[in-house]
């Protein structure tokens, strides 16, 4: 769905949160220029772009100043719900990275950028020193659904070293700064040495 999105314009959905390859993203759809972005994703089966916001909040506030990063996720669209009147339930799936080469805001506040795709992670097995590590994944992914919780998407690619890396840093109770530079990172190994070697520092890991 995403292999041709041409360098031009993609629309912007900023958030607190930073959103990673093959992770699941809720939303709860209410402002106007968002409602209409879910629209015409819906009709014209298209994606949009996830970056996280430096600066300024989620919700549209007059003068107030607004600050993205500089790089971002597609989301592509999984179900929409409007149980509601005027508020969209929706859930998300991150695909590919990309990188803005410049943004400007429409009169409505929704933000548009050209982009270019950065390289999807390479496929490679965990090392076996992050073995404990892939097993602390599946053992949390255990203990939340017990509590009723599933955060992540399947199929579960254990022996994927991006796909565990990116699971770990999205419920990693780390900054946004440190979840956005993780994200940012090009090689999936190092991002995951990264993750063992917080997990190892608070004894998640041993």
């Amino acid at each position: 769905m995403t292999a041709d999105i041409p360098t031009t314009d993609i629309p912007l959905f900023p958030l607190q949160a930073v959103l990673f390859p093959g992770g699941l993203l809720s939303l709860k759809v209410f402002e106007a220029r968002y409602l209409d972005l879910m629209s015409a994703c819906l009709r014209e089966n298209k994606p949009f772009g996830v970056v996280a916001l430096r600066q300024g909040g989620e919700v549209r506030k007059p003068g107030e100043p607004v600050a993205l990063e500089g790089t971002g996720t597609l989301a592509e669209l999984i179900d929409v719900d409007s149980a509601q009147p005027g508020i969209l339930q929706v859930r998300c799936r991150g695909t590919r990275r990309f990188g803005v080469n410049r943004m400007h805001q429409q009169a409505d506040g929704l933000w548009l950028a050209a982009v270019e795709m950065l390289a999807d992670d390479e496929v490679s097995l965990p090392v076996d020193a992050m073995i404990e590590t892939v097993r602390g994944l599946a053992n949390a992914i255990a203990t939340l659904k017990q509590q009723g919780a599933e955060p992540f998407l399947k199929p579960f690619l254990f022996d994927n070293a991006g796909w565990v890396a990116n699971r770990w840093c999205e419920i990693l109770p780390i900054s946004l700064a440190a979840k956005q530079k993780l994200m940012e990172l090009p090689d999936a190994a190092v991002r995951l040495q990264l993750v063992d070697e917080f997990l190892r520092s608070k004894g998640v890991v041993k």
